[in-house]
């Protein structure tokens, strides 16, 4: 029973893993100009196509709540890219040996690796205007991956991942 539940709270852990987004963006761009988006036509995102379209749509909604709607003649383009990586496992175990007498005093320790190592998954967006300033604002975030979530768990992450990369776009003046 116990290891019942330590192992319900590894899953939860896991599943509540921190989305980390690191942001950059050129500070002269004046945001205030973009109103309208569309998605490069030969875009590689190295998701599954269920995975982009998952992805895709989250963005879509996210960027309507913003104020800002897909076009046909946009102001300016989106590209997603991502890649998926092996963690080191995180839990080791460790097991000791010691002893002492006479005033001599000796150990041993060693960590073991427990479970498996987790996949996480870089997906970078950038946001180009392709008419003007190039490249002028770019997010990297960076989360555990289950590749064998449900549909529902992938969709739910793919938008907790979208939630947090926009949440700072359009940046504040400072």
């Amino acid at each position: 029973m116990k290891s019942l539940k330590l192992i319900l709270f590894a899953l939860l852990l896991v599943g509540c893993a921190p989305i980390r987004v690191n942001y950059d963006f050129d500070r002269t761009t004046n945001f205030s100009k973009y109103k309208t988006y569309q998605y490069y036509g030969d875009m590689k995102t190295g998701l599954s196509e269920l995975d982009t379209k998952r992805l895709l749509d989250a963005i879509d909604s996210k960027m309507n709540t913003l104020g800002f709607e897909i076009s046909e003649t946009p102001d300016f383009l989106i590209d997603i890219r991502s890649t998926e990586f092996q963690g080191a496992p995180r839990n080791t175990v460790g097991v000791g040996l010691g002893g002492g007498g006479r005033n001599v005093g000796g150990g041993i320790s060693v960590g073991i690796p427990v479970g498996q190592s987790n996949v996480n998954r870089q997906i970078t967006i950038d946001f180009v205007d392709e008419k003007g300033k190039g490249l002028f604002w770019q997010a990297v975030s960076e989360s555990s991956f289950n590749p064998n979530a449900s549909p529902e768990n992938r969709e739910a992450r793919l938008k907790a991942v979208v939630e947090k990369v926009l949440a700072k776009f359009p940046p504040k003046k400072s």
